[in-house]
């Protein structure tokens, strides 16, 4: 369908494509805030769960559909170079909001015990790259470990935010989540969840059409899967993130804004888990390369960072942000100067 489309065609397709996911995932924001007071499972687990998982859809059609057709390479790179991006729009957002450090206003036990979890996940696939070449049905074990680590995670997390075994001390900037002042909790949530789910099926259909150009940009321009997958299409599918969570800083929803990072984040792992089943020649772990890899291992550095400065909650840092957010912006610039000039 794409293969013949002249290249000024397939830019305008691929993002056409990625202006609706970030359209459609701006009401998407404003609804998971919604169902999180209705419901009353909080900020933070509406941004990892619902938010997270919802806005993380058009990456998994991508992986998946490039696993499929047997590029293991772009598949992974495109989940773990979304890992990354994300990470990297918190830097982003700490830099607009001017009261205070973001991961200083934002404090939630929930989402330190998520960006945890996401670590977790993110040492398995490396378990697995680095161990026996095993699959049973073409899928590694690791990828049913990841499958269940992340179902029970989620549930500890949500202990974790309703009965809290400590709490992070309060200061001025700190900032509470509560419902906010023209949302009845008591309302019904069924219609807010109905659109919610149409959403989520429009960013589906539009991660299709970004993963066929991404395979284009790979087949007819031989450019590197890796590059096309953690540059081009792991950062066009993770826009929702950004723009979702500069909104939610707007509104106020900084727990939000910090658990729909880390919460999709901890949801795109499982994108490796998608893939490795929809990779039918082996293991899809024993099937990519260092620059796979390389990225990661970023993934994993820029968690840690992030867990450092939400555990630190440094009131203010160079440019009025946390320390945090420099060393993240550093080290992603760091990753994409090796990804394309390596």
């Amino acid at each position: 369908m794409f293969a013949d489309l002249p290249l000024s065609l397939l830019l305008v397709v691929f993002f056409a494509a990625g202006a609706v996911v970030v359209a459609v995932s701006i009401r998407a924001t404003h609804l998971a805030d919604l169902i999180a007071d209705r419901t009353r499972i909080g900020e933070a687990m509406a941004g990892a769960v619902i938010l997270g998982g919802a806005t993380s859809l058009s990456g998994i059609v991508v992986s998946v559909t490039g696993a499929a057709g047997g590029d293991a390479s772009f598949a992974v790179s495109n989940a773990v170079g979304g890992i990354a991006a994300q990470t990297l729009f918190l830097a982003i957002a700490d830099l607009l909001y001017k009261r205070a450090n973001l991961e200083h206003a934002a404090a939630e036990p929930a989402n330190l015990f998520q960006a945890v979890l996401l670590m977790a996940m993110l040492s398995l696939p490396v378990a697995a790259m680095a161990g026996p070449d095993i699959s049973v049905w073409s899928v590694h074990p690791v990828s049913v470990v990841m499958f269940f680590t992340y179902i029970a995670g989620v549930r500890l997390s949500a202990q974790v935010g309703e009965r809290p075994m400590w709490r992070p001390v309060q200061t001025s900037e700190t900032r509470r989540d509560e419902p906010e002042d023209d949302n009845d909790p008591d309302a019904p949530v069924t219609r807010p969840a109905l659109v919610f789910a149409g959403l989520v099926v429009i960013m589906g259909l539009c991660g299709w059409v970004i993963s066929q150009v991404g395979g284009t940009f790979i087949t007819r321009f031989g450019l590197s899967s890796s590059m096309v997958g953690a540059l081009m299409t792991a950062v066009i599918t993770s826009l929702p993130e950004l723009v979702t969570t500069l909104v939610a800083v707007r509104k106020g929803s900084l727990q939000l804004a910090v658990g729909g990072i880390i919460g999709g984040n901890t949801f795109d792992t499982l994108f490796m888990v998608f893939s490795d089943v929809a990779y039918r020649d082996g293991s899809i772990y024993q099937a990519i390369g260092p620059t796979d890899l390389y990225w990661l291992s970023t993934g994993m550095l820029m968690t840690a960072i992030l867990l450092g400065g939400l555990i630190l909650r440094q009131r203010n840092g160079p440019a009025r942000i946390g320390i945090e957010s420099v060393l993240l912006i550093a080290v992603y610039a760091l990753a994409v100067a090796v990804e394309l000039f390596a």
